[in-house]
């Protein structure tokens, strides 16, 4: 199962409350579109944001530019379609909203029903298992790990051959060992290819595939292509599900590995990975868990031990 380190999310909580500010109609946003800026003006630094600051008080109780961020940042996905203009309202709107209906269900006697405090046990150990994730585990990943990690996958990946392929499509075998015949004679393969593949990106180009490894081509073109030697042709029609093939390796070549940059967020997610796994194994085996039925703890150990 995927591990996803953010912050529970207010939205994924059950939290029941109607975001009035969300209700903002398409038309409204375009009649509120505000005039494009001049493009020589250059952009103003944004003024530094004290996160005590009070922004609203709501029945006397402070709401500060800090609630406001929190707000943004855990219904981002509700405010995704309106404008960034109406975002920072539609979320202060939505703070208001969620402060005014939780002192309702206060007033109410709802804290203390007994659901809804397991409920919120709940999300509060799940709030807390994202706070460790996130400190002590993503926060300490470090360049140097993630850089090893990326060397680690390169040195295990086996080298891999690539080869520059070209190949001529026909809807019979007969019409493949027809051409077989007068490659034999001496004839030129991109002249045949273009004057006889079905393939409508090889009529113009001599039939070329470009560079590919194994796994990319259909199985039965892919064997007998790597089986080829640079700069020969198939001797035997080679047959798919798309039809005859006579195929020509121009080249061939190791495969370069990825750059560093291009996987890095790939490696860093791995360290991430390995690390939290490392820190579930050791904390379940100093806990202490007791499950009587018998039936669902062998599920869970076979679960654990699949991981």
């Amino acid at each position: 199962m995927p591990l996803s380190f953010r912050r529970a999310s207010l939205a994924s909580l059950g939290l029941a409350f109607g975001l009035s500010a969300l209700c903002l109609s398409p038309l409204m946003a375009q009649e509120t579109a505000p005039a494009q800026p001049d493009a020589a003006a250059p952009a103003a630094p944004a003024a530094p944001v004290d996160p005590n600051a009070v922004i609203a008080t709501v029945n006397g109780e402070k709401l500060t530019e800090a609630d406001l961020q929190l707000a943004e940042g855990e219904l981002s996905q509700q405010f995704a379609q309106l404008p960034p203009e109406q975002r920072r309202a539609a979320a202060l709107s939505a703070a208001i909203e969620i402060r005014v209906m939780a002192k309702k269900a206060v007033d109410s006697g709802l804290d203390k029903d007994a659901d809804f405090q397991r409920r919120m046990a709940f999300l509060q150990a799940r709030a807390l298992h994202g706070e460790v994730v996130e400190k002590e585990v993503v926060d300490k990943v470090t360049d140097a790990e993630v850089r090893a990690r990326y060397d680690q996958e390169i040195a295990n990946t086996p080298p891999v051959n690539e080869i520059h392929a070209r190949h001529i499509l026909v809807k019979t075998k007969e019409e493949a060992e027809a051409i077989i015949k007068q490659l034999d004679g001496g004839a030129d393969f991109q002249k045949l290819a273009n004057e006889h593949t079905s393939d409508p990106s090889g009529k113009t180009n001599g039939g070329d595939l470009g560079w590919f490894g194994p796994g990319q081509m259909v199985p039965e073109f892919d064997k007998a292509a790597l089986a080829l030697d640079v700069g020969k042709y198939s001797k035997e029609p080679v047959q798919s599900q798309f039809g005859w093939h006579v195929i020509k390796v121009e080249d061939k070549r190791a495969k370069q590995p990825p750059a560093f940059d291009d996987v890095k967020d790939q490696a860093k997610q791995a360290v991430i990975r390995d690390k939290y796994f490392a820190m579930v194994k050791d904390l379940r085996a100093a806990a202490k868990v007791e499950i009587p039925d018998e039936k669902l703890k062998k599920a869970i150990d076979a679960l654990e031990g699949s991981k």
